[in-house]
Formats: C-alpha cells, structure tokens, sequence
C-alpha cells in the first residue's frame, strides 16, 4: 500500500471540490439537486412532446395557452455521495512506470475532493469480485491496506459481485481499460441507477507511446501469458491506432450513456495533481481554499 502517494493525491485534492450537486433540492432532507433530468420537485425547463412521454409531466396550461404539447422538465435529485471503484488488477501497477502511484494518487485526490464538498465516500475495489474497501469511508491513513496485484478484470469482478454503490450519487471508475471487454456493456454497468459517473482512464507513458525499434518479451499482468516481438515502425502505428480505436468505443458508449470520459498520464498527473479535463467540464472545480 503506497501511503506516500495517497496523502500526495489527498494534498492534490484539497485543492478543489466537486461542481455538483448544486443547492438542497425542495422538500428533500439529504439528496442535492445536479443539473440532468431527474424526478424531483425542482422545475428545470419545458421542452416538446415526444410519443412515449409520460402524459402527466404534459404542462396543460402551457398546452391551453400555445395550442403546443411540452413536457416539464425537472432536475434531477442527487445524494451527496462519492463511490470510487478502482482498477487493482496487476496491469494498473505496471513494471517501471508511475502508473501504481498516480492510481493511489487519484484514491487520495477523490477522497479529498469529496470531504472537501462535505460529500460522504467510499472506496470499491475489484478484488475477485468488487467490495467495500474496510474503514474507507474514513481518511486515508485509515484505510485497510490493499495492493494493485489481482489478475482479474474490472469487468470480470462485476460480473462476479457488483459494487454496492450508493444510488443517486457520484459514482467514479479509475481504471487503464486494457481489459477485454465489451465497452458499452460496461459503462452500461457502472453508471447505471447514477446521478453522475465519471470514468477515469490511468495510462503510463509507456502504455500511450510504444518503446523504439527493438526485441520485446511482452508479459501479460493478468494472466502471466508471454509473447516474444520485434516492435518496429509499423508494429508501432498498428499499437497506436488500436488504442485510439479502443479509447474512441469509450468515448462512444461514454455519450450514450451520458458519461463523462477522460484520459489521465500518470507520470503528468504526478507532477502537476490536476484533471483539467474534469475542470473544463465542471465536474470538480477550485475549492474555496485554494
């Protein structure tokens, strides 16, 4: 257990807070209000009819003044709650990279992040299975001790036990997503009965740009399987696009599920302790005390 890099990504995530939930939610004790569509008493907007509507959400004064069906719009209700699931399979902790430290970096960053929005969280980990890491909910130094060493995949654990993560909350994924899978049935997965999930893609350098011209022996993290290869310009571009199509079937589940995606270099994130793309996005924003 990397307790360094936990505190450094604790320290990093002191700096902000999440964006969302908004204000308290209208005769609601406890659940926030986000800015999608939801179910409660908050009145967001109208917009056009569509077959297949739910007939009591038709605004019929609207309807007797415009002589045009419109549905009302309200937003959506959102508990003040952060579940985090991180990737601990073994190709998180890849050999001679900084990939393991930005992992628990981004665990501290994200528990910080939350106590800092005075957000409750939790810790979800894909141990043969995904559970609640124990005392998680406590700050890090608390934490039971765990290791990025399993040889079974995010998708794999959630097939053998769901997370029990919190409806309506903040739900985040941090994961390299080099896991045979299919894409949209898992951001169908983890984002389902959500207010918000972000999905957060950990790659090394290395994982990003292949090595130069040379004589590999390639070990696979999870099952130990080897391939002896000879990278050279072409194996090189072939590796490139492959993961810029696997990364843009993310992307695209992503959207449809209304998922928000981003990529982060660990040895960057390391340095600098920000997610710029989550900042543009305003999902987390600078706190108060920074």
């Amino acid at each position: 257990m990397d307790y360094e890099n936990i505190m450094l990504g604790y320290r990093f995530g002191s700096q902000v807070m999440f964006s969302e939930p908004l204000q308290t939610s209208a005769g609601t004790t406890g659940n926030l209000l986000g800015r999608t569509i939801g179910s409660s008493l908050e009145f967001m907007e109208h917009r056009d009819y569509n077959m297949g509507d739910d007939l009591r959400r038709i605004d019929w004064n609207s309807y007797a003044r415009s002589d045009r069906l419109a549905v009302k719009l309200f937003r959506e209700e959102v508990n003040p709650h952060v579940d985090l699931l991180l990737d601990v399979s073994k190709s998180m902790s890849l050999n001679k990279t900084q990939k393991s430290a930005a992992a628990y970096a981004l665990a501290g960053f994200f528990a910080s992040a939350a106590a800092e929005s005075k957000f409750s969280f939790r810790v979800h980990v894909t141990d043969n299975g995904c559970r609640v890491l124990e005392r998680s909910h406590l700050p890090p130094l608390e934490w039971e001790v765990f290791e990025l060493e399993t040889r079974v995949s995010p998708a794999d654990a959630i097939d053998q036990l769901p997370p029990s993560w919190r409806p309506h909350g903040i739900r985040i994924v941090v994961s390299d997503l080099l896991f045979p899978a299919d894409p949209t049935n898992f951001v169908s997965q983890v984002s389902g009965n959500s207010a918000i999930t972000i999905l957060v893609q950990l790659l090394a350098e290395s994982d990003k740009e292949p090595p130069q011209h040379g004589n590999l022996r390639l070990v696979d993290s999870e099952t130990a399987e080897q391939l002896e290869l000879y990278v050279d310009s072409i194996s090189r571009e072939r590796y490139k696009r492959n993961l810029a199509r696997h990364l843009e079937n993310y992307s695209i589940a992503a959207r449809r599920h209304g998922v928000f995606l981003t990529t982060v270099i660990a040895e960057q994130f390391l340095q600098n302790g920000r997610i710029d793309d989550l900042l543009q996005m305003e999902i987390i924003k600078h706190s108060k005390n920074a």
